[in-house]
């Protein structure tokens, strides 16, 4: 496998601030940086809106997210593991496409979850990990707890990292 590539390693908010700040081939990587992260959040989807999902801060080595329990429950009233899984896939996805930068794209190839306890109300909020950033994969854990901070669920997603190859 190809050696790590770590991307800008820059930390970032939903706002799009970048903490990064230098020049890379005449290119101000903080800007770069705030526009790559703007486009993933434009472009999380229509299923990330539908359950609420907002992204709290983001780089490509580590993302946190957050979603409401309510409306995302099973007919049991409790956190619906799906919903936990979106969650997770959604961090994770956000952190890969970062990494992949502006000329890359993401795409999730695996993804698996266990499911620790059941979630009646408040939040969960999603930690994703890069366990590897590179050129072709990215791996990360995501770990999913409630408002007490106690494990709901852990996940591992997988993404192929897609290169532009259009010259230029």
């Amino acid at each position: 496998m190809a050696e790590d590539e770590t991307g800008t390693g820059g930390a970032a908010t939903a706002a799009g601030d970048a903490a990064s700040v230098g020049e890379v081939a005449g290119v101000d990587e903080r800007a770069a940086t705030a526009a790559a992260l703007s486009e993933v959040f434009e472009s999380m989807g229509a299923l990330a809106d539908r359950m609420g999902v907002e992204v709290l801060s983001a780089t490509p080595e580590r993302v946190v997210g957050r979603m409401p329990v309510v409306g995302n429950t099973q007919p049991y009233g409790l956190l619906h593991g799906g919903a936990s899984c979106v969650l997770a896939e959604t961090v994770g996805s956000v952190g890969a496409a970062l990494h992949a930068g502006p000329a890359g794209r993401a795409v999730g190839i695996e993804l698996n979850a266990s499911h620790h306890r059941g979630v009646q109300d408040g939040s969960v909020t999603a930690t994703a990990t890069a366990l590897r950033l590179g050129r072709s994969l990215a791996t990360y854990e995501i770990e999913v707890v409630d408002d007490a901070g106690r494990r709901v669920c852990t996940a591992r997603l997988s993404c192929m990292i897609q290169r532009s190859t259009i010259p230029g």
